[in-house]
């Protein structure tokens, strides 16, 4: 990756009292909710660490300030994908430093945001030029159907049509999204390949030492095998030498 030259603080990473780094409510309402969050920035993180994306930045439940001189000017999104910013820690978003909105917003619909989730924060998100807007219900009580998606064009929010298996494809993040119980699973638009979690990831990463290991318990007893063979050969073309040797004497 190429490293980032820059001079000064980073974007996000100074305290300001006029734009609090915290709004006192807690981070989700449900482990639905909380797991759904952490599965998708963890997901979103680490795709795009493989692609070599180092100015990705993956926030989650971060304040999002949309105007400045305005502290009461933000939101919380769920999880937001700003591409073009580097993707240091942050302590909150501030448009004005990033020089960008996000690219992407994810919301977690709950039976008690929905409707905020629909209509205010769609209004806002529109109007700031958020390119994709991305609504998931990890319980299936208030969206039908439970993922949801909005594209800007022309500075308007068109609803993206699903696929036959309810998937949802991002433009901007390259990616396809389906749902998979309470997770929204990632794919890569171009290859399909599955963007496996930290867990799973860890399971194949276990599965795959412990195969290594039994190929290379089976490489070593292939090895000696040969070595055996190759002794006992050896032994035989000993002893075939040592009779050609005395019939050669006896004539």
């Amino acid at each position: 990756m190429t490293p980032q030259i820059l001079v000064g603080p980073l974007p996000g990473t100074t305290s300001d009292p006029l734009y609090p780094d915290s709004d006192g409510k807690p981070m989700s309402e449900t482990d639905f909710h909380s797991n759904s969050m952490v599965w998708l920035r963890d997901a979103l993180q680490d795709y795009f660490a493989t692609t070599g994306r180092d100015d990705v930045y993956v926030g989650m439940n971060l304040l999002f300030y949309y105007e400045q001189g305005n502290p009461s000017g933000r939101r919380d999104p769920d999880v937001l994908v700003a591409k073009g910013v580097g993707n240091h820690w942050r302590l909150s978003f501030r448009v004005w430093e990033e020089n960008v909105v996000p690219q992407v917003i994810f919301e977690i619909s709950s039976p008690s945001t929905w409707r905020e989730d629909l209509g205010a924060k769609r209004a806002l998100y529109e109007r700031l030029g958020v390119a994709e807007y991305f609504l998931f219900d990890p319980q299936g009580v208030c969206l039908d159907p439970r993922l949801q998606g909005f594209r800007l064009e022309q500075g308007v929010y068109i609803p993206l049509t699903p696929s036959a298996d309810g998937s949802l494809t991002s433009d901007e993040l390259g990616l396809r999204l389906t749902v998979e119980g309470a997770m929204l699973r990632l794919r890569d638009r171009l290859t399909g390949a599955v963007v496996l979690t930290r867990s799973e990831r860890a399971d194949e990463e276990r599965l795959q030492a412990e195969r290594d290991r039994r190929q290379a318990k089976r490489d070593r007893r292939q090895a000696e095998q040969e070595r055996r063979r190759s002794e006992k050969l050896a032994s035989e073309v000993a002893r075939l030498q040592a009779l050609l040797d005395r019939t050669k004497d006896k004539e």
